[in-house]
């Protein structure tokens, strides 16, 4: 028995030799497959990270330009307020000139109304207005109410207010006024087409009317807003011609100056 062992045993010897450098190599194996993976794995979270990098870096970007654009979009909106109230300031002083230039008209017809007395028939046309003509209360009041409308700067009312005046006292005294302010109202409500309506029955109706020159100049403006520099120079020409001595003629003299 012990012979046979001994015969065999080189064998044995051989076979567990093979298994001994058999099981290092996938031993080794084994740990090569363990270091790859784990490369690969470093590898991604590095890719990983540098995206994640990149994309916090655009985030940020971002948030600042959308900062910048509120902060801008603030800048504008109060830009945009105070010239709001920059518009609102000179349409109120406008208005305030308008109706204090209104009182000034009616006082100097007020002294005037005597020398009118003496004139020839056919100046009938330059008919005083309020207390001069002796307008009725109820016609004095609706003018009055009018007018307050358009100091109020409730500027459609008072257009329609006094185009409702016109229509009901065609005949009044105060009626050139009337059609004057209507062209007022209907401007400061950019509506320019209307107004040269409404300044021109006051120029045809009542030429020498102290009313006319000034709506003689509001059709020239008009005119001018409305891109027609042709007729607006030619209104402006019959303004000078026709009414030489008016505070409109001198108003556009001082403006061709310029």
């Amino acid at each position: 028995m012990r012979a046979r062992y001994l015969r065999f045993r080189p064998a044995i010897f051989a076979i567990v030799l093979s298994l001994a450098v058999f099981g290092a190599r996938q031993a080794r194996a084994g740990l090569f497959d363990d270091e790859e993976t784990r490369r690969q794995i470093d590898d991604l979270a590095v890719k990983l990270n540098e995206r994640v990098d990149t994309q916090a870096k655009a985030q940020i970007e971002l948030m600042n330009q959308i900062q910048s654009l509120r902060d801008e979009n603030a800048k504008l909106r109060g830009q945009v307020e105070t010239l709001q109230y920059e518009l609102e300031s000179a349409r109120k002083r406008q208005q305030d000139f308008y109706v204090d230039l209104d009182g000034r008209v009616r006082k100097l017809e007020t002294k005037l109304s005597p020398a009118a007395e003496t004139l020839s028939p056919d100046a009938g046309d330059a008919s005083p207005t309020g207390e001069a003509s002796g307008a009725p209360a109820d016609e004095m009041g609706e003018y009055e109410a009018a007018l307050n409308l358009f100091k109020a700067n409730k500027i459609r009312d008072s257009a329609a207010a006094f185009e409702a005046f016109a229509k009901a006292y065609p005949d009044s005294a105060l009626t050139p006024d009337a059609h004057y302010w209507q062209g007022n109202a209907l401007v400061a409500q950019r509506d320019c087409k209307r107004a040269i309506d409404a300044y021109r029955v006051v120029v045809a109706k009542w030429p020498r009317n102290p009313r006319a020159a000034d709506a003689l100049s509001g059709v020239a403006s008009c005119q001018l807003e409305l891109g027609d520099a042709k007729g607006a120079r030619a209104t402006q020409e019959a303004v000078l011609s026709r009414y030489p001595d008016s505070p409109a003629a001198a108003a556009i003299r001082q403006r061709l100056k310029k």
